[in-house]
């Protein structure tokens, strides 16, 4: 679900092959469509389209894995599909739908989004193999690209619209914007596989979140992907808090 396309594979092989670039495609058409439902108004469409993008380009990296069919060119046309579906497409909504109301100030915040949404991308690219796979050094771009759709859809359901609210969606963008170029870790879920083992207790969790989208989707993949943004930090203070808690024991022993 949160997982950056090909994140740590190393390309192999020098081919083109059809399925793993065609998943690929249509994550891009996914999020061109919805630049093109973003420009006409049409909030809630521009959303899903985003969610769709994120769906096609987590199953073009497994294809290609599951039938050994990763190449350089796949990995290329995957980065620069998701510029456009999860950086500028979530940029453009975010400023068509609330952001141009602010000015020159609204469409910087949104320029922001997409500019470090490039650097996450090209970060990724230059350390293809080199940081631990368990973990994301950023938040990635899907994850933030999901938050900003999860945001737009619920309230666009729920009609929440006006001044009021542009200035804490101009915050959330620059946050945004900000977790994916820092270097705070993220739980990659590289550890659930499709062949793997796992425990019946996430079976039962797989499933209740299946249940909770049926039943007001905007409101559950806004908690999911905003949790999600919200527990690198979290994690990270809770890190910090822990390794001074021991030093502080360990210098009271030395005592």
């Amino acid at each position: 679900m949160l997982n950056e396309s090909n994140e740590n594979e190393k390309p192999k092989g020098r081919g083109i092959y059809l399925l793993p670039n065609l998943f690929t495609v249509m994550s891009l058409f996914a999020g061109f469509y919805s630049i093109v439902m973003s420009i006409h108004n049409y909030f809630a469409s521009a959303s899903v389209a985003i969610f769709l993008a994120m769906l096609m380009d987590a199953l073009d990296g497994r294809i290609a894995r599951l039938t050994n069919t990763v190449t350089e060119f796949g990995a290329q046309l995957d980065s620069l599909c998701d510029m456009v579906s999860f950086g500028i497409a979530p940029a453009l909504l975010l400023y068509m739908w609330s952001l141009h109301s602010i000015g020159k100030p609204g469409w910087l915040a949104a320029f922001v989004y997409a500019v470090c949404n490039a650097l996450r991308l090209a970060r990724f690219n230059t350390q293809l193999g080199t940081p631990n796979k368990h973990y994301f050094q950023g938040l990635a771009t899907t994850a933030s690209a999901g938050a900003v759709a999860g945001l737009v859809w619920l309230c666009a359901k729920y009609h929440i619209s006006g001044i009021l609210i542009v200035l804490p969606v101009a915050v959330v963008t620059v946050l945004l914007a900000l977790l994916q170029v820092s270097t705070i870790r993220y739980s990659s879920f590289k550890n659930i596989g499709l062949k793997g083992r796992v425990s019946f207790i996430f079976i039962l969790i797989a499933v209740l979140i299946i249940v909770l989208i049926s039943f007001d989707a905007p409101l559950i993949l806004f908690l999911v992907f905003f949790i999600y943004a919200l527990s690198g930090p979290v994690m990270t203070i809770w890190g910090i808090h822990v390794r001074r808690k021991r030093h502080r024991l360990h210098l009271v022993k030395q005592k």
